[in-house]
């Protein structure tokens, strides 16, 4: 299969330091677990999927949660298309975090949104208004003697943001695939825009125009 015949889907994964965002990236892209916490500042990682029976190359990008790097978060927040924001269910303070990550992540995307395309009389058109994909994820399910963040509470908080949720594993490969899974299927949404969501329209109704994708 040629890139060009590949749909190509940028994801960031964000959340504090400390949380499993690295091993959950590599979990995913390359089956293994990373075991020793070592800080990042931005690793880039591609792997090649299949999504409900379309190929797909997946660009994801590992940041720091580190506060020394707040300043960049902002740049990684517009390159990106959808986003993992990770707590670790271990740590409450990791989770107190995840409503402000979330809002920034929305205030970032609907600022460039808009000063890109805004309309003539300043307002967003409906495909702008197409909510950014966010899946909130608590990691390490696997250290439940030390759990401080019920399911109940990543859950609600998830449905109050209007986010998806799951609890993962990155040490036991729980739950990976399937977040970053729905995660490509809401860019895939968001590329299209809401009529992609939409009934189809009869056949008598012009099509609309859906937007181009990036290919390599």
């Amino acid at each position: 299969m040629s890139q060009s015949s590949r749909m190509v889907y940028k994801i960031t994964v964000l959340g504090d330091g400390g949380v499993g965002k690295t091993a959950l990236t590599v979990q995913f892209t390359m089956s293994s677990f990373v075991e020793t916490y070592d800080p990042t500042i931005e690793d880039c990682y591609r792997k090649q999927w299949v999504v409900d029976d379309q190929p797909c190359l997946l660009e994801v990008l590992d940041t720091a949660g580190q506060e020394e790097y707040t300043a960049l978060r902002d740049q990684w927040i517009r390159d990106g298309e959808g986003f993992l924001v990770v707590y670790s269910i271990a740590a409450r303070s990791t989770f107190d975090r995840v409503e402000k990550i979330v809002e920034r992540v929305m205030l970032v995307k609907d600022e460039a949104s808009l000063s890109a395309t805004d309309n003539l009389y300043g307002r967003p058109s409906p495909r702008q208004r197409v909510r950014t994909p966010i899946v909130i994820v608590g990691n390490k399910r696997d250290q439940g003697n030390d759990r401080e963040v019920s399911v109940e509470e990543g859950r609600a908080l998830a449905t109050q943001l209007g986010c998806d949720f799951f609890e993962t594993s990155a040490r036991l490969n729980q739950n990976v695939e399937p977040a970053f899974k729905q995660l490509v299927r809401s860019i895939k949404i968001a590329k299209r825009g809401p009529e992609a969501a939409a009934p189809p329209a009869a056949p008598t109704q012009p099509k609309k125009k859906h937007r181009k994708c990036i290919v390599l």
